[in-house]
């Protein structure tokens, strides 16, 4: 009987190993690469674009469709944001700093679908995308 039960205890704990495990996969941060796509779903509202740049560098460049949210200012848009708490939310920044910083914030109050955009800024226009100035 000891057997059965220290045999159903180990098959148990890798079950349960073995789920975590999926589950941190799941949960690594998912993105999103620079297309007409992307810019076709933001424009249909189906997804929504961060740049999390300051306002002089969204001024001088920014992915069509997109709405400046300073990362270090983050917080202070939560309430704009709970409408697309369960929706895909893509952030990009200049090189991906500031935009890993605030899918950090957005993640840990579940936000369940926040992505980062594959390249920020840089790739976007290194890809030859369109960029709207102010």
């Amino acid at each position: 009987m000891r057997i059965v039960v220290a045999g159903f205890l180990v098959v148990v704990s890798i079950a349960l190993f073995v789920s975590l495990q999926c589950t941190a996969k799941a949960t690594a941060q998912a993105s999103v690469a620079a297309s007409p796509y992307l810019i076709e779903r933001v424009a249909n509202n189906d997804w929504l674009l961060i740049d999390v740049r300051s306002p002089e560098e969204f001024a001088d460049g920014h992915i069509p469709g997109a709405v400046n949210m300073p990362q270090e200012n983050i917080n202070d848009y939560l309430s704009d944001l709970e409408d697309h708490k369960n929706k895909p939310i893509i952030i990009y920044c200049r090189s991906g700093r500031r935009a890993k910083l605030a899918m950090k914030v957005l993640e840990e109050l579940d936000f369940s679908e926040v992505m980062h955009l594959e390249g920020d800024m840089l790739g976007w226009s290194a890809a030859g995308m369109t960029v709207d100035r102010m």
